[in-house]
């Protein structure tokens, strides 16, 4: 059976998925069309109910639960992780006027953005990777950044404003939940399953063999120092991507309650 895939090149994903794409693991007699793109872009593609199988932000989640169901396995989400806002060294604090750059408006990001800084509204989309530039050349006066970034925006004159991620964790309790993998509802419950089994199967191998994903990581990371790929890895990748668990489940459910969402039916079982 073939389904359609989707991540992003980011090396947090293509870490995880490296087993499940080149057949390492036993994908019980599923094959998969690999999609690749932004987290941004695949928000939007889960929004239009278009991927059988796709990373998404637990914000783009929270409007298309009604098509997907949440798999055990795959999160991002963790402690100390989250999207950070920054601006250059020295810059005015901010104020409802100051243009913000953003990785996306469906982005968990942007979710928490609007939740600790709900005065600033006036805000730019941008492909996350070109965020920094933006900040250092002025085209905005902060920006919120993911990924790769937050590794490398101090070399650059830049300066944090707020961890996004310790705001969440200060007003929960819980580790913040960034994005996910989901599958179609419309599938039969058997299919789901095995997809969250093959996907645990992939995560777990390469946390058994951390090198063996790293061609397949180098073709697409952003950042290509070897340290800072698996320094990302290590952020983004964790117990929590294996099995959510409990307090893993709690974090999902606090985002949705937080934002009125009955949360009783959102897991594949």
């Amino acid at each position: 059976m073939k389904l359609t895939l989707g991540f992003s090149p980011c090396p947090n994903d293509t870490f995880m998925f490296d087993a499940l794409v080149h057949a390492k693991v036993d994908t019980e007699g599923l094959n998969f069309e690999v999609v690749m793109e932004d987290v941004e872009a695949l928000n939007q593609r889960a929004l239009n109910n278009e991927l059988d199988v796709t990373k998404l932000s637990y914000h783009a989640f929270l409007n298309c639960v009604q098509d997907y169901s949440l798999l055990n396995s795959g999160s991002a989400l963790g402690r100390h992780c989250g999207p950070l806002l920054i601006q250059k060294i020295g810059n005015t604090p901010l104020t409802a006027d100051s243009k913000i750059a953003i990785p996306g408006k469906n982005t968990t990001a942007n979710l928490l953005l609007s939740i600790a800084f709900p005065h600033l509204q006036n805000k730019l989309e941008m492909l996350f990777s070109d965020i920094e530039q933006a900040v250092i050349g002025g085209e905005v006066d902060a920006g919120l950044i993911i990924h790769e970034n937050r590794f490398t925006y101090q070399e650059k004159g830049l300066e944090k404003v707020q961890d996004l991620g310790a705001f969440w964790e200060t007003e929960t309790g819980l580790p913040i939940p960034l994005g996910g993998i989901v599958v179609k509802r419309n599938l039969h419950l058997e299919v789901q399953q095995k997809v969250q089994r093959v996907l645990k199967r992939s995560v777990q191998y390469a946390f058994d063999h951390p090198k063996s994903p790293s061609e397949y990581i180098r073709c697409y990371a952003q950042e290509m120092d070897e340290q800072v790929m698996y320094e990302h890895i290590k952020l983004y990748v964790n117990d929590f991507s294996l099995d959510l668990g409990v307090e893993g489940k709690q974090a999902v459910e606090e985002l949705f309650k937080r934002n009125g969402i009955q949360t009783n039916d959102i897991f594949v079982l």
